[in-house]
């Protein structure tokens, strides 16, 4: 049957929404029925039972009566009402004449971290006298040392995904290959041989990437190409380790597809879709085949991710990590293969105009169709937020909406012509606080722009902390929430001295962005009348009013840009560019090293622990509460 009469109100699909103006805004008719004709829709509605039960304790089961099958091993009759003590996690129900179903038992909310500030890295960027051209897991094992030392509690890092293999480097790490998996560029090399007792000469490599700490890019390949180099020669002597393989046992089936991608990726040079035939599909005979024949080179991608998982959690012993989890993939990542009957493949996921990207905005990441993923049993959403979990004190989920809706832009359209799609939001945020549970770490959503008021008022009902900044607060940052992470800007928006000098809007018209200019001023004059501030004020005296305001919030999480520590002018990322300027790209201008001496780093954190007794730092501050 022809998707045009599917009805696009049972499948989730909204032919109308309202823009961050407060504007109803009608989705063209046209990318409606794209949208329906991507997810296979028909008259009859999507399968009503494809899924998995997901309930809270005392929660209402299927009709009938029921064996649960509990993931330990238990068993107990079941009918009416889950009882109250029923166990945590993933477990089956099984009915009287066989009928089976998936049981996801959650505990509704997320744990809750102590109060704790800290701050905002790009880790790339941040390089010492050690670096190989960019930051990586040595740099950050000691940034958290410094930050904890001097009472910080928690480091927000950018992305750490895994990128594609045996291609140029993507420099967003909101693009990634598989969110699943970490990127090795990020690996301390000389940490790898010191940790394994090889007694490889690194001498000559060493210099070249240190060398590379003199350019004023970060040039991923040309790091990744040194780093693999010396990698190799590590593989080639290692002999094997238990650790290695109780995190093969642990990660299973899915940790060797990831590897067998990478090697594909490396032997074929261009998107899966392109590839073989016999490749295209995981767990198909010539991908079985290719594994078993380059068995070397996918132990090769298992290993560098064992190597990963160390360094990540020795980098955590100083401070709670707090890790970016992307929105999406790009769709010709390991992922998308891996997954690829799950996705909507032909469309992009972005976001609508908005007063501070006029033109809206293209992602260039593919979303997951909501119907096959909740037939899938949500196995995908399980794995990636367990890997990000596990991996430090907490995660912040980027665009956090995306769990209700995703703006689809369809193949060949623009940001004016794309329309939301409704997800199976009430499940996910249980999963979510389920795996905060299991995980003993906090979450945070990133619910800026448009935003429908009962998304947040879900979102904490579970706990999940709010993210507030001072940019586009009304209220000022005393009055914050408390479950919430509490912050001047982020990556995307203008640091503080880009703001004040008009630097930021300066580049953005150079750019031939339409920036928002009314409302940036607005924001500058806000700043200014609550930090009494002199229209010629110094960006010191700036910033540092602007972390006096921030530190006066009740928020449990507050974190400042590394970029105001050192009055930097340019963000990481402008929104709406790509080979325009070099996002993702540009160096902290100060060394690590530096940055430990800088007087300003040092005031923004004693503005921001404000003396405040509950405020601890180390591990501790990156703890959670039993506070539910």
């Amino acid at each position: 049957m022809s998707a045009r009469r599917a009805d696009p109100a049972a499948w989730g699909v909204a032919t109308e929404y309202e823009d961050a103006g407060g504007e109803l805004r009608q989705v063209p008719g046209a990318t409606v029925d794209w949208i329906l004709e991507q997810m296979g829709a028909t008259p009859d509605g999507p399968p009503s039972e494809a899924g998995p039960v997901v309930l809270r304790p005392g929660g209402r089961l299927p009709e009938g009566r029921w064996r649960l099958l509990a993931e330990d091993g238990g068993e107990a009759a079941v009918r009416g009402t889950l009882p109250q003590d029923a166990p945590l996690g993933y477990h089956r129900l099984v009915g009287e004449g066989g009928a089976e179903r998936a049981l996801i038992v959650s505990p509704g909310r997320c744990v809750l971290p102590e109060r704790a500030w800290g701050w905002a890295a790009q880790l790339y960027a941040l390089r010492s006298a050690d670096s190989w051209g960019m930051g990586d897991l040595a740099d950050l094992r000691r940034l958290a040392a410094w930050a904890g030392s001097r009472g910080a509690g928690a480091i927000l890092v950018n992305p750490l995904h895994a990128d594609m293999p045996g291609r140029p480097a993507q420099p967003s790490p909101y693009s990634p290959s598989s969110r699943l998996y970490r990127n090795p560029v990020y690996l301390d090399v000389v940490g790898v041989a010191a940790a394994l007792g090889a007694s490889a000469d690194l001498a000559e490599l060493e210099r070249a990437g240190r060398a590379l700490n003199d350019e004023p890019r970060i040039d991923r390949d040309a790091v990744m190409a040194l780093k693999a180099r010396a990698l190799e020669g590590l593989w080639a002597g290692f002999r094997g380790d238990e650790d290695l393989d109780a995190f093969r046992a642990r990660e299973g089936a899915l940790l060797r597809s990831f590897a067998t991608f990478c090697a594909l990726a490396e032997r074929h040079r261009r998107p899966w879709w392109e590839w073989p035939p016999e490749h295209r599909r995981p767990g198909s005979p010539g991908v079985r085949a290719f594994a078993a024949d380059h068995a070397d080179r996918v132990a090769y991608h298992e290993w560098l991710q064992w190597l990963l998982e160390r360094q990540l959690a020795a980098a955590g012993e100083g401070c709670g990590l707090l890790h970016d989890l992307a929105i999406g993939i790009d769709r010709s990542g390991a992922d998308a293969w891996l997954w690829q009957d799950l996705f909507a493949l032909g469309a992009r996921v972005g976001a609508p105009p908005d007063e501070f990207n006029t033109l809206g905005q293209d992602w260039g990441i593919v979303p997951f169709d909501p119907w096959r993923l909740r037939a899938a049993g949500y196995e995908p959403v399980i794995r990636i937020l367990r890997a990000a979990l596990r991996a430090g004190a907490g995660i912040r989920v980027d665009h956090v909406i995306g769990l209700f809706r995703l703006f689809w832009i369809p193949e060949g359209a623009g940001p004016e012509d794309g329309g939301y799609v409704g997800y199976p939001w009430p499940d996910l945020l249980d999963i979510l606080a389920l795996e905060s549970h299991r995980a003993g770490a906090y979450a945070v959503g990133e619910d800026l722009g448009t935003v429908a008021p009962f998304m947040r008022e879900e979102l904490a009902a579970r706990d999940v902390l709010s993210y507030r900044l001072l940019w586009f607060e009304e209220e000022p940052p005393a009055r914050f929430p408390e479950r919430a992470l509490a912050a001047v800007t982020t990556h995307d928006l203008p640091t503080v001295a880009g703001l004040w000098t008009g630097a930021d809007l300066e580049e953005q018209r150079r750019l031939g962005l339409q920036p928002n200019e009314e409302g940036t001023e607005a924001i500058r004059e806000r700043l200014a009348a609550r930090g009494r501030l002199a229209a010629d004020a110094p960006v010191d005296e700036v910033v540092e009013a602007a972390y006096r305001l921030l530190g006066a919030s009740p928020s449990l999480v507050r974190v400042a840009a590394l970029e105001d520590a050192a009055l930097v002018e340019e963000r990481p990322n402008v929104p709406g560019t790509v080979d325009e300027r070099p996002n993702w790209s540009i160096p902290f201008p100060l060394a690590l090293e530096e940055l430990e001496r800088a007087p300003m780093a040092e005031r923004i954190g004693r503005l921001l622990s404000g003396g405040r007794p509950g405020d601890r730092g180390g591990r501790q501050a990156g703890g959670v509460t039993s506070r539910q």
